[in-house]
């Protein structure tokens, strides 16, 4: 089970906004608007999918990470260098 099954109705809620600023970024670009309206509003849905993210790290590691290193072993090291890995992508991104 996701560790973020309890907030799931937030997260999905959270990524439907992100999706609604996307469109509206396509609508803008159809629209033929000014690049740095544009600009700014990819910065914003950036932000937006980069906190849902960041939500999902958080709970990935207070639920399934600490889960991991409660039952100790291959399991945990594993769950460890998952989320190093993650995070290093994040940071990349």
């Amino acid at each position: 089970m996701p560790g973020y099954t309890d907030k799931k109705a937030a997260v999905q809620q959270r990524l439907r906004r992100v999706e609604g600023q996307v469109r509206g970024v396509q609508r803008m670009v159809d629209d033929d608007a000014y690049c740095v309206d544009v600009l700014t509003q990819i910065s914003a849905a950036t932000k937006a999918l980069q906190a849902v993210a960041l939500e999902l790290l958080d709970q990935h590691l207070a639920h399934c990470v600490a889960d991991a290193i409660g039952e100790g072993g291959a399991a945990a090291e594993e769950k460890i260098a998952e989320a190093s890995a993650a995070i290093a992508r994040l940071v990349r991104s």
